[in-house]
């Protein structure tokens, strides 16, 4: 469910700008659908759990900030950056959490459903590392290379089966790990 409702925003602009037979005019109402969307998406987040989620804060800013140039100047080429900026953004973050903090950022929001060794850990964020930046480069590619109608369409179905293909091949490498004995402590030398 979770799943669905993080990708409520990418729907319904998808929905929304199929639904005009004018391109431009169906990107900007979509944008504007998309903007509302987001917006809501944090306010109903919040309502329920009392805090707010990193990337649907991070995605807003995004959306705003793009979305707002997209309808401001009249001119798509600003909305075909956002999947890249989000992507690129989280690339970062994955890759920081690699060296501030204790844990990565994929342990941090795992460890409580999944044990694994450290390394395996250090291993799947690196992993998501790469799998952001490379998303960031097809989306550019397919936006700027392809007409509107077609990104929409890999936006809203490519990126979600990329991003499916790539959890499943995860959970795969994961389930070679889990129960793992081998779990390493501060001298890298495995505990007995």
């Amino acid at each position: 469910m979770k799943f669905l409702f993080d990708f409520f925003p990418i729907i319904l602009f998808f929905v929304v700008f199929k639904s005009y037979d004018d391109q431009l005019v169906g990107a900007i109402a979509a944008t504007k659908v998309m903007m509302a969307a987001s917006a809501l998406q944090i306010s109903l987040f919040w309502l329920k759990h009392r805090r707010f989620e990193n990337m649907h804060l991070i995605t807003l800013a995004i959306v705003v900030i793009l979305g707002g140039a997209t309808i401001y100047f009249r001119n798509v080429d600003f909305i075909k950056w956002k999947p890249t900026a989000v992507n690129w953004l989280f690339a970062v973050a994955f890759l920081g959490s690699e060296f501030i903090g204790k844990k990565s950022l994929l342990k941090r929001m795992m460890e409580k459903n999944i044990s694994l060794p450290e390394p395996i850990w250090s291993h799947l964020n690196y992993a998501w590392v790469v799998f952001f930046i490379l998303a960031g480069i097809i989306n550019l590619y397919v936006a700027f290379n392809f007409p509107f109608d077609d990104w929409v369409d890999f936006k809203t179905f490519g990126m979600l089966g990329m991003t499916f293909v790539f959890v499943i091949l995860q959970a795969f490498y994961m389930a070679r790990h889990v129960g793992d004995p081998l779990v390493e402590d501060s001298n890298n030398q495995p505990k007995e």
